[in-house]
This record gives structure tokens, C-alpha cells and sequence, in this order.
């Protein structure tokens, strides 16, 4: 068995992570694996923020998904995994409505009025609404008090982070970039929830390449009919926009989702689940290191409380535990944004 191919110029991300590998794989991959889904992900925040400041932004989000979701899904066709079903087109598609027409498209949108590194800490709040949706619609959880303090201390940090009156002296949070960031959130739960009954692709890297590619087609869409494309000329992006489209597309997309999968093979769902703590650290400070973005008190309280709910909520166990399921599709990559 090819465990210890080495990294060559050439090699691709599923040859550097293959599916296949050893049960106890080098200690090296497993520290790379985490470190691409930490900081990977937690930096693609700002090189969204980059890229929408140039470049509209559904037509931003439809140039990556697009283009990352093609190149997967030829990839996975040159290895032979089978062509999805017509009833699995249509699964990926209902899925990549919720993750990529709104939540995707909510994130983006809101990364011009709203600083990189609080879009992260807001999205990290996807926990909070799944829990809710497991508790009043699903049944699958039953409201105890250690739940009902997590949820009010999610909803808490949420409330210091737009609030006008807690501002601890720094600028109030745009509150229509706050509420797409909550509409993103709550649809990415509705996501989570959908993914376990929907007929996907049995290869989780084709699903969520049909669920790339499916998106980024829909993205498309909606850039022309708000006149993206019209307000748009390539020539005008800079080196710095290009390169946070292609950040976003390789690193962010296609390495960093290969890395969370073979992850998922070999790691428990509870230790590959902490990039849901790492990611918002990760990007507010790549925001105020990199992006200049401003970190106060306001947004140091709001990020604590918020890291705190999900880590409560993320660690409660399930009224009927169940072993967790390997995800088939992309709405656990928070971020990768």
C-alpha cells in the first residue's frame, strides 16, 4: 500500500491524503490534516473579504465554487468513481441551494459590510441553530439546562456583537450584514439536517463536487440577475483579488476538503469537530493582522462567549447517541468558508 508516497510537485491533494491509507497513519499527515483545516480554513475568511471588495460578490462565490467544483468532479470521473444518478444530481442540487446560494451567498455578501474575522465568529454559531432545529423539530435532543445556558450564552456573544448600546467603544457591526450572516447560519443547519435523508453519492469528494459545481452554476444565476456580470471587468481585479480566488479555490475548497475527509477516516468526529473552535480564533486574528481589521473588547467578548456555547453544545451527547455519520457533503466546512 502507497503510505509513504512522497510530496512531489505533481502529487495531488487525494495523493497526499489518500482514503486508503493505514489504519495508524504517519503522525506528520495527521498534524498537516489539522493544520489545513485550522488555519486553512480559518484564513479563507480575509481572502473572501479580499476578493468582494473588487469583485461582486455572487459572482466572486460562483468563480470559486465553480471552478473548484469542476476540477473535483473531473478529477473523481479520471479515477473512475461513477457519474451521479439523476436522483443524486437533484439531492446534491436541493443541498447546494442551502449551502451555497444562501449560505455561501450570505457570507460573501456580508464580507463587504462586516469585518472578516466577525463574519467567522457569527458563523460559528451554526451549532446553536442546530441544536434548536434537534430540539423543537427533530426531536433528536431534549432541552436540559446545560443546553438551554449553552444556547443563551450563543445568543448572548451574538447580541454583544451587533448590539449599538454594547460597544465597548468600538464600531457597531452592520446589522444587514449581521442578519445575512444569520440567515447563512440557519440555513447551513437546515443543511446538516437534510444531509442525512437525502440520496447522495456514495464518494463523498463526487458529492461534494456535484454540490460544487451545482452551486456555483445556481451562483451564477444569481450574479446575472443582479447584474454582476455587467458591473464587472476582469481587467480590473488585482494580483491580490486573483490571488485570493485562487487561495480559495485550491487551498480552500479542493486541498482543505481532501484533508477533512481523509481526517474523518482516521480521526474521531470530536477531534476533527474542534475546527469549529479554531476557525474563528483563526480568522479574527489573520483579520487584524493581515486585514487591519480592529479587535476590541466588544469583539474579544462576543468571540468568547460564542466559542464557549458551541464548544458546551458541540460536547452535549444526543438523547439517543448514534455513532456519527461521515459527512457526504460540504455544509460541515465552515469554514472553509
Amino acid at each position: 500500500m502507497r503510505n509513504r508516497k512522497s510530496l512531489r510537485p505533481s502529487a495531488s491533494p487525494s495523493d497526499l491524503f489518500p482514503m486508503e491509507a493505514p489504519a495508524h497513519p504517519p503522525v506528520w499527515k495527521t498534524l498537516l490534516a489539522f493544520a489545513i483545516i485550522y488555519f486553512v480554513w480559518g484564513s479563507t475568511f480575509l481572502a473572501i473579504r479580499i476578493g468582494v471588495h473588487e469583485v461582486p460578490p455572487f459572482l466572486f462565490a460562483a468563480m470559486r465554487f465553480f471552478i473548484a467544483g469542476i476540477a473535483l468532479y473531473a478529477w473523481m470521473r479520471l479515477k473512475g468513481t461513477p457519474n451521479p444518478s439523476l436522483r443524486q444530481w437533484v439531492a446534491a442540487t436541493l443541498l447546494a441551494i442551502c449551502i451555497f446560494v444562501v449560505d455561501y451567498g450570505c457570507l460573501f455578501w456580508a464580507e463587504q459590510r462586516v469585518p472578516s474575522g466577525i463574519a467567522a465568529v457569527m458563523l460559528a454559531t451554526i451549532p446553536v441553530f442546530m441544536t434548536l432545529s434537534e430540539i423543537l423539530i427533530l426531536r433528536t435532543q431534549k432541552l436540559t439546562a446545560r443546553l438551554a445556558l449553552a444556547l443563551l450564552v450563543g445568543i448572548a456573544g451574538v447580541a454583544v456583537l451587533v448590539s449599538h448600546s454594547v460597544s465597548f467603544g468600538e464600531a457597531p457591526i452592520d446589522p444587514k450584514g449581521a442578519m445575512a450572516l444569520v440567515i447563512a447560519s440557519i440555513s447551513w443547519s437546515i443543511a446538516s439536517s437534510l444531509t442525512r435523508k437525502l440520496p447522495l453519492p456514495e464518494s463523498k469528494a463526487m458529492s461534494a463536487a456535484a454540490q460544487m459545481l451545482t452551486g456555483g452554476i445556481m451562483l451564477g444565476l444569481v450574479a446575472a440577475a443582479f447584474g454582476n456580470f455587467r458591473e464587472f471587468h476582469i481587467q480590473t481585479m488585482s494580483r491580490g483579488a486573483w490571488f485570493a480566488l485562487a487561495y480559495l479555490i485550491v487551498a480552500g475548497s479542493i486541498i482543505g476538503f481532501t484533508a477533512y475527509v481523509w481526517l474523518i477516516h482516521h480521526q474521531s468526529p470530536t477531534k476533527v469537530g474542534t475546527y469549529a473552535y479554531v476557525n474563528p480564533v483563526v480568522a479574527v486574528t489573520v483579520g487584524y493582522f493581515l486585514g487591519g481589521e480592529t479587535v476590541g473588547p466588544r469583539t474579544i467578548l462576543g468571540t468568547l462567549l460564542v466559542l464557549v456555547s458551541v464548544i458546551v453544545i458541540t460536547t452535549t451527547r444526543t438523547k439517543r447517541p448514534v455513532a456519527a455519520p461521515v459527512p457526504n457533503s460540504l455544509q460541515e466546512e465552515l469554514a472553509e468558508p
